[in-house]
């Protein structure tokens, strides 16, 4: 079975960044985005519906964000979604969030919005942990290999069209 887990979100800081240090060193920011939907009802009332997404930010991305940003900044997040699970100290209790973990960012106020540059700021994308992937080939090893023949990539395409 396919899965895709992909969030894209674009709102208002609703407090300041949380910055933290793991014990391992990693640093991390705990943010509230607001996220607002506007609609029309079956009357043709317009009614606008507010939600509030936990945003987990680690390494530079969470220093950056913390650095620059402020409750009422607004941000676009791309990131994922995190099933949180523990059980209740006190009430003994099994409790959940379903919150994000950002994988990248991009500043979408202008300068009153504490974003480091003009409208638009920047984009970030080196914050999460790293997937582990396996070192990559050494450079005289990937030189050594010859480009396949056009005639052979000709036939690779058209295998993978699906008509």
């Amino acid at each position: 079975m396919a899965s895709f887990n992909k969030v894209i979100l674009a709102g208002n800081l609703t407090r300041d960044p949380d910055l933290r240090t793991l014990p391992s060193g990693m640093t991390v920011a705990r943010l509230g985005l607001a996220v607002n939907r506007r609609f029309t009802t079956k009357e043709g009332e317009q009614r606008e519906e507010v939600t509030f997404v936990d945003i987990d930010s680690f390494g530079k991305q969470a220093e950056t964000i913390a650095k620059y940003c402020t409750k009422g900044s607004s941000l676009l997040i791309e990131g994922r979604l995190k099933l949180d699970q523990w059980e209740d100290k006190n009430t003994n209790e099994k409790r959940s969030r379903l919150g994000v973990v950002l994988e990248t960012f991009t500043f979408i106020g202008g300068r009153g919005d504490n974003a480091p540059g003009a409208s638009g700021g920047g984009s970030y994308e080196d914050s999460s942990p790293p997937p582990r992937r396996s070192a990559p080939a050494p450079a005289a090893q990937r030189q050594a290999t010859p480009p396949p023949s056009s005639a052979a990539t000709h036939d690779a395409i058209e295998e993978d069209v699906p008509f």
